[in-house]
């Protein structure tokens, strides 16, 4: 069986995000979503708490499992028994960064891959970035979110203003 993992910070997990998700499993037999603590880019939740969101969104694909990983990518790339680390590359922007990623962690760990998929044309453009300065200022969600996440979102940010 062969396993992938994408790892990210899913602050909070965006349809671009489930669009990978989704269209990984035609290369993968299973999928981990690791999500990272991430703790220098600040996130709105905590790693739980995102967590909890990525497996509600998933919750209708039983090969997609969900957790949290700390540390080194590649040990737990290694650890999980995964055969590839799964990332989107959404514009020409995030190739440098992804790219240099991979050669570091190829170095690191020989044995590991890297995946890149692009996310189709209409989530090109999300990331977890956006769709929070969005929620900051009021504009509708739900074409970019899980309806449920789109609310926790907004409880969030409704919370920190008060």
């Amino acid at each position: 069986m062969k396993t992938g993992i994408y790892p990210g910070t899913f602050d909070p997990v965006t349809h671009g995000h489930t669009d990978i998700i989704t269209r990984s499993l035609r290369i993968f037999d299973r999928v981990v979503v690791a999500v990272a603590p991430n703790p220098s880019k600040h996130p709105l939740f905590n790693v739980t708490e995102r967590v909890e969101m990525v497996k509600l969104v998933m919750k209708h694909l039983p090969q997609i499992e969900v957790t949290q990983f700390e540390g080194l990518l590649v040990d737990y790339v290694e650890r999980s028994g995964a055969h590839a680390i799964i990332r989107g590359l959404r514009a020409i922007s995030d190739f440098e960064h992804e790219f240099q990623m991979a050669l570091i962690n190829r170095k690191l760990a020989k044995t590991v891959e890297t995946v890149f998929l692009m996310p189709s044309e209409e989530y090109s453009y999300l990331s977890s970035t956006i769709i929070k300065e969005v929620a900051r200022h009021g504009g509708t969600l739900t074409e970019f979110l899980h309806p449920e996440v789109a609310r926790r979102l907004n409880d969030r940010i409704r919370s920190l203003k008060s």
